[in-house]
């Protein structure tokens, strides 16, 4: 099939048959329920960053807790460092949703989570409906294996918005092939060996996997320990018995073994010589492989 004439082949809904559009309204359907988190599913042919128009309109009031925003193809995503990345139409899923744990009654000191969280509700999502054991580094990456090594299939991040709301972005590479990674130690969920690549049964795993992860942990009032979060992500967490460098805010570095993920979320690190040390934010590189 080729595009009508004068027409881009990325504004082809069909122009590539092995990565088929999503269905909006099918999403809804299966996820939009008047006692769920998710109050609508909006899917956009492309844009800028998902997180930012999202940001933009929960500073405008026009959206509210469980929009999500999803675009199948994204020209400015960003990670965390405001590091950009991009992939082929279609290739991935780049989504994000509002969140607004205040309204839970969530203390504010225990949003730090939500990341976490989020990697979390996304790594068992993956394993259930794709078949792909999905590592998580911490704070926010998604790790597969292919051919023997650790790649990076993903990222998530997580930006305050207007009114008290968290956007939280996920970007998951899923059908990318070798000769299309951006990096060498990027991956996918084929390269993985991935039994599923159908775009849309593995959005609404993700999304109804953090849902009941989130709902959860609003119920114990944000507390990790209460809600088995804890735990859950430091058995998931491949950072964690690796030594490890962490590049921190200031300029500082801090050099030893990941021993333990606290109660705040927090990745503590234990230098050769010296006190532990807890990093909040940070930029971390695995020293030595799992």
């Amino acid at each position: 099939m080729t595009p009508r004439d004068g027409q881009d082949a990325h504004d082809n809904r069909w122009s590539d048959l092995d990565r088929p559009p999503l269905g909006a309204a099918g999403l809804r359907r299966s996820l939009v329920r008047g006692d769920g988190l998710w109050s609508s599913v909006e899917v956009v042919p492309r844009t800028g960053s998902t997180n930012t128009d999202l940001a933009a309109l929960a500073a405008a009031g026009t959206a509210r807790e469980g929009t999500v925003l999803v675009a199948e193809e994204q020209s400015a995503a960003r990670g965390r460092l405001d590091r950009r990345w991009s992939a082929p139409p279609r290739s991935g899923l780049f989504f994000s949703f509002l969140v607004e744990p205040g309204e839970h009654e969530v203390p504010v000191e225990r949003w730090g989570w939500l990341p976490l969280l989020t990697g979390v509700a996304v790594a068992t999502a993956l394993s259930a409906a794709a078949g792909v054991d999905t590592a998580l580094k911490w704070p926010n990456d998604l790790l597969v294996t292919v051919d023997g090594q650790e790649r990076k299939a993903g990222g998530i991040l997580a930006e305050a918005a207007g009114g008290g709301g968290i956007v939280i972005g996920v970007g998951l590479n899923v059908s990318l092939r070798a000769d299309e990674l951006p990096v060498p130690q990027a991956g996918s969920l084929v390269l993985a060996g991935a039994k599923v690549v159908d775009r849309e049964p593995v959005l609404r795993a993700v999304l109804r996997s953090f849902e009941r992860w989130y709902l959860e942990w609003c119920a114990a009032q944000g507390d990790p320990g209460v809600s088995r979060l804890q735990e859950t992500y430091a058995a998931g967490c491949a950072t964690l018995g690796r030594s490890v460098r962490a590049f921190l805010p200031g300029e500082r570095e801090v050099v030893g073994e990941a021993v333990a993920v606290d109660g705040d979320g927090r990745l503590v690190i234990a230098p050769p010589e010296g006190e532990r040390v807890a990093v909040a934010a940070g930029d971390i590189v695995h020293l030595r492989p799992a």
